[in-house]
């Protein structure tokens, strides 16, 4: 590599070559100067990385940091699998290794991260005209749609696929219509696993 990837300067004695340690390309030092923390790469102090490899990870070290634990910690959910009319109360929550959702009530269900094909997170509190509307986000590439709006998340639809089974299984997940603590917490484990979605959409190629 002899220029920089970004601005095309030429390396050479004074001008330095650099490497993201994100994306791995080569720049120059005004290109790939900030150093951000890397822990999805298991760097343990700031690295130095590209400026759009720096967007994503400070992206990331918040959500480690705060919507991290809201996962791990769960909500209580209405869960409705596939095109079952009957629901149940269940508890969902990220696994501490990050690599399944655990949901428990009655039964016990465990589903992988990486066989999870969609996120849908269902939303309500559009303007006037607007009724029955659903806003999403999807991990196989649709950006959210109401950041910085006034809706609020009410639920969640999963797509995902089990091993040794054809086709994709689908499972609801259903805020409690309950104005209380429940209810916040489902509400706020919602909005951190629309984060995580997003994350995972921008972050898919690096």
């Amino acid at each position: 590599c002899r220029r920089c990837m970004q601005c095309d300067a030429k390396f050479d004695f004074l001008t330095r070559k650099h490497h993201c340690r994100r994306c791995g390309k080569c720049f120059c030092d005004k290109c790939c100067s900030q150093k951000v923390p890397l822990r999805r790469m298991c760097f343990v102090d700031p690295v130095r990385q590209c400026a759009e490899c720096a967007l994503v990870s400070h992206k990331e070290a918040e959500f480690y940091d705060k919507q991290l634990k809201v996962l791990l910690s769960g909500a209580t959910f209405l869960v409705t699998f596939g095109n079952s009319e009957k629901s149940e109360t269940m508890i969902c929550r990220l696994s501490n290794n990050q690599r399944y959702l655990f949901l428990d009530g009655d039964s016990h269900y465990e589903i992988e991260i990486a066989h999870i094909s969609s996120v849908q997170i269902l939303t309500e509190g559009f303007p006037p005209g607007e009724k029955d509307t659903h806003a999403y986000t999807s991990l196989l590439g649709s950006q959210p749609v109401f950041e910085g709006s006034n809706t609020r998340a009410t639920g969640m639809f999963l797509q995902y696929t089990v091993p040794g089974m054809e086709g994709v299984t689908q499972l609801k997940l259903t805020a409690a219509e309950d104005a209380n603590v429940g209810r916040r917490q489902a509400v706020a484990w919602l909005v951190a696993m629309h984060k995580a979605a997003k994350l995972l959409y921008e972050s898919r190629d690096q």
